[in-house]
């Protein structure tokens, strides 16, 4: 089962790298930049540790009794704050956008990188999930490996954190600090082995700094050589608020 795990992270980890690596060298701006491994050095330890929870091994020995001593000492806790909590980070994206403080990109391009990163982490998520048929500690299905709300939270923390780096590095960790408490309430709620939740963090952090490798190049494909201008703002229409889109090429 361990092996099957690694080379199911590998499988979906190493055409994601090529694609980023392919689209590096072009940028909205310009500029060139380089792939970097450092960045996707800890959410690979996040996955790899992950990947040995289904094996009888120490990953394996510290779900069971950290998942033994929840449930021991909060046996009724059922907090499913966790299910909004998981969107927070995104949604502080265009919460700071809406009220003046803008970040690394306007709001369409924001847009297109965070779908991007939910799209690779949904489809790699659910894909491992379908793969490795892990119990849940509760007993209720055969999905537990990887956690998608966790891997949820911790895209749209690291996408928080890269649109708004440079303006405070304490957004960022405010992001963090919301997707490290939905894991924590994944475990709570026994929805999940730890090994689930480290792992579900790796999945989200690498598919948001991959989904901003891949953004350039994606856009230029769709745009060509032509220049396009959009805007984006908010309208409140029918007692119901919204966008209003609009390009020009």
């Amino acid at each position: 089962m361990i092996r099957l795990k690694c080379l199911l992270l590998l499988g979906l980890c190493f055409p994601l790298l090529t694609l980023a690596r392919q689209a590096a060298p072009i940028d909205t701006t310009a500029k060139k930049t380089s792939f970097k491994i450092a960045p996707f050095i800890i959410p690979a330890i996040f996955l790899g540790y992950g990947a040995m929870g289904g094996g009888h091994n120490f990953v394996h020995d510290l779900d069971v009794t950290t998942r033994n001593e929840l449930q021991e000492d909060h046996p009724l806790f059922s907090v499913h704050a966790d299910d909004f909590m998981q969107y927070a980070p995104a949604a502080a994206v265009y919460a700071l956008n809406l009220s003046g403080v803008k970040g690394k990109h306007n709001l369409v391009d924001a847009t297109g990188i965070y779908a991007i990163s939910f799209g690779l982490m949904k489809a790699s998520t659910l894909m491992v999930k379908s793969a490795t048929g892990r119990l849940r500690p509760d007993g209720s299905t055969n999905d537990s490996f990887p956690s998608g709300h966790t891997a949820t939270s911790f895209a749209a923390a690291e996408f928080l954190k890269q649109e708004y780096k440079d303006v405070s590095p304490w957004i960022g960790y405010a992001g963090y600090a919301v997707a490290g408490t939905t894991g924590i309430f994944r475990l709570y709620n026994n929805r999940h082995w730890v090994s689930d939740v480290v792992a579900g963090a790796g999945f989200g952090i690498v598919s948001t700094k991959l989904s901003y490798l891949v953004y350039p190049a994606l856009k230029k494909l769709i745009s060509g050589n032509r220049s396009a201008n959009f805007s984006l703002v908010p309208t409140y229409q029918d007692k119901a608020p919204g966008f209003s889109f609009a390009s020009r090429f």
